[in-house]
């Protein structure tokens, strides 16, 4: 019997080799360990690290859990380090009564790196070690026969093990446990028996397959509800469809895992996410980077096939599509993401009041109901090349509290700090922006040199800025590639260099993150709205419309300065 010694403790042990190199990784799941080994020493946390419960989890999968397949097929799991830190950090952290503090594993990794077999692996363990009475554990998914892959292995893996086959019966189209009263069984959105459960586990399988699953997901994780330390472990490659759970599941982990060790950013300490993917699109060609993304890579999964299917997508590049998607974790679409966080992160900060500006370039992006209303002021200060951002964001006072509650965003933090106000009624009032350019004219003496504005929905407060602000001030910004291409790009390559200060404002930098891009036949480029109602980019519109107007007329503004 495999029995791990209780200072064992393999995050630590995978973190050792991140941090010498001799385990690449990509962004995502670097800055997700150094979270980790960062709560396995905080002592101001009410969850703690227990190496007997982390320990328990890995000794049963190489106990008791059998491969069913290929030529590994009888012999019994052998978990490798990466395997090992995912599990001890899922089921290892608990609080002072012993319940876990993750209710939500998220794994995003190559295919054929075995995550079936650890979905399958943890439902057996959710039946059979949690020490849960009554424990009903589920694979799920929007059709059935993918609810039933992870839910078929875990019962080719029971009939391999002596031990779980003396412990549960196995029906046609479920798994009992009698000691316990567990059951684990596949269901799908089409069945009829979706109301009603009493969760303990669910297994989400390659759900980048899934559309509609957004209401599936939503109904699974309100079957947890009732249970002390439930379990939703989802398992994916990258697909091609989008704006359904995998992008909605995909966003929210990168907005938590950019929010760790940024004091405003959103946190989540109940959600966990494992992202394996390439950093840049251009490294699926240079093989010291493909295990960033497939972590089994010479093991688990086949690295000469892998390098077959690379040398034939080099020569034939209608395959680098599915390639990329499947075995890099690029997610495939017209449109792409514009920055990594590398690229739009910028902490800095400034003292508007001690920088005393004089003049600025003024930026809006206008909505009404749902989206966000921006304001931007940009304004640069003498012998320095610093771009300094000013805004303002403004949703109406009555869809508040459901934008908090339907896209899990932290509009009353950001409101409670100054990033945000609201308009009353159901509409955001133009003339609040409006005040808002004349408050900051009034009480920071920034006087409007110039502005710009988005044609679209614009008359009434285009009238209204001529008025207050002179005729000649704001001008419209055709919304098109011919317009925003150059720009954007001068634009990207500003905020890198950190050219650009935003004061660490939380809203933009969010805003930043879900800024997407539509690339045309002549490369050029223009800001991208996706269907996703979550993934606000108002802000960032706002400042390109600053941006842009800044750009035309830059060496007279600087003249004025």
């Amino acid at each position: 019997m495999v029995k791990y010694p209780l200072d064992y403790n393999p995050i630590l042990e995978y973190w050792e080799e991140i941090e010498s190199g001799k385990e690449v990784v990509c962004d995502k799941l670097y800055r997700t360990y150094k979270k980790i080994v960062y709560d396995l020493n905080d002592r101001h946390s009410p969850y703690y690290y227990s190496s007997k419960r982390a320990n328990h989890v890995i000794e049963f999968f190489e106990n008791y859990c059998h491969h069913s397949k290929g030529k590994m097929g009888g012999k019994r799991v052998v978990l490798e380090l990466w395997e090992k830190a995912m599990l001890a950090t899922v089921f290892g952290f608990i609080d002072i009564e012993g319940n876990r503090k993750y209710r939500e594993s998220v794994l995003i990794i190559g295919k054929k790196n075995g995550k079936s077999l650890l979905g399958s692996g943890v439902g057996l363990y959710l039946l059979l070690a949690d020490g849960e009475p009554g424990p009903e554990i589920y694979s799920v998914a929007t059709k059935r026969d993918q609810a039933k892959i992870i839910w078929g292995e875990a019962k080719r893996m029971r009939n391999k093990s002596p031990a779980l086959r003396k412990r549960t019966r196995a029906l046609v189209g479920e798994i009992l446990c009698d000691t316990n009263d567990g059951v684990f069984k596949p269901l799908a959105s089409d069945s009829d028996t979706l109301d009603g459960l009493n969760v303990h586990g669910v297994l989400m399988d390659e759900w980048h397959q899934w559309k509609n699953g957004i209401a599936l997901y939503d109904i699974m994780a309100d079957g947890t509800t009732a249970r002390e330390q439930p379990l939703i472990f989802a398992t994916t490659t990258a697909g091609t469809i989008r704006e359904d759970i995998y992008d909605i599941k995909y966003d929210y982990a990168t907005q938590v895992i950019n929010g760790y060790f940024d004091p405003n950013g959103y946190k989540d300490e109940r959600f966990i996410a494992f992202i394996y993917e390439l950093d840049k699109r251009e490294e699926w060609t240079d093989p010291a980077m493909w295990r960033k993304a497939n972590p089994g890579l010479g093991t688990i999964k086949n690295e000469v096939t892998l390098a077959e299917k690379v040398e034939r997508a080099k020569k034939n590049p209608s395959m680098v599509k599915n390639l990329l998607c499947k075995e890099f974790n690029i997610r495939e679409t017209s449109s792409e993401a514009w920055l990594t966080y590398d690229q739009l992160n910028n902490t800095a900060i400034y003292d508007i009041k001690q920088l005393k500006p004089t003049y600025g370039i003024g930026g809006l992006d206008l909505s009404e109901t749902t989206d966000l209303t921006c304001a931007t002021v940009l304004f640069m200060v003498p012998n320095d090349d610093t771009i300094y951002v000013h805004q303002m964001y403004w949703l109406p006072e009555a869809v508040l509290d459901q934008r908090i509650k339907e896209d899990k965003i932290p509009y009353d933090k950001w409101l409670d700090q100054g990033w945000l106000r609201v308009s009353e009624g159901n509409k955001v009032n133009y003339k609040d922006v409006v005040a808002w350019f004349v408050e900051v004219q009034d009480k920071l003496d920034i006087y409007l040199f110039k502005g710009g504005y988005d044609r679209w929905n614009s008359q009434y407060i285009a009238d209204e800025l001529k008025q207050t602000f002179g005729m000649t001030v704001f001008e419209e910004v055709a919304q098109g590639p011919r317009t925003f291409s150059a720009p954007m790009k001068n634009f990207a390559a500003d905020l890198s260099a950190k050219r650009i200060n935003y004061n660490n404002n939380p809203i933009l930098k969010w805003n930043l993150s879900n800024a997407a891009i539509k690339i045309d036949a002549n490369n050029n480029i223009m800001l991208m709205k996706t269907s996703n109602p979550r993934k606000r980019i108002d802000g960032v519109a706002s400042l390109l419309d600053a941006y842009i107007v800044l750009e035309r007329y830059y060496e007279e503004y600087k003249n004025f300065i």
